[in-house]
């Protein structure tokens, strides 16, 4: 059965880079969110697991892409639209942290209802583009 989940798992990586490098900037920032509420529930189990490395580990991915939507605002030409997304990146990252310092599940909530409410936006805009 392992020999399946590293198979499966090479699929998906090559699925998703064959997806990104075909994707708009929409799409590119819709996965990035897709990708953040996937790490996002690894979290929230592996809190409720008290399995603290792996819980270490997807807030680091976490972290990384919010820290990777946040490199690609520019933020002189995108006026208040980039300053808001830039605070809300911000906002989630550190309540993330503060969630993992604390190993609060609660405090995750708030975090995938903002990046899910991105996510919508960045939908809206993306179909509105084509």
């Amino acid at each position: 059965m392992q020999e399946f989940d590293v198979g499966l798992a090479a699929y998906q990586q090559n699925n998703t880079q064959a997806q990104a490098a075909t994707a708009d900037p929409h799409k590119l920032v819709v996965m990035l969110i897709d990708g953040f509420l996937d790490e996002m529930a690894r979290v929230e189990g592996h809190m409720k697991a008290d399995r603290f490395k792996h819980k270490g580990k997807s807030i680091s991915k976490c972290i990384d892409i919010l820290s990777g939507l946040d490199s690609a605002l520019d933020l002189q030409q995108g006026g208040q639209v980039a300053d808001n997304l830039h605070n809300l990146y911000e906002y989630c990252a550190q309540t993330l942290f503060q969630a993992s310092v604390d190993n609060n599940t609660s405090k995750l909530a708030s975090i995938t209802h903002v990046m899910e409410d991105l996510r919508e936006g960045w939908l809206l805009i993306g179909s509105k583009a084509n």
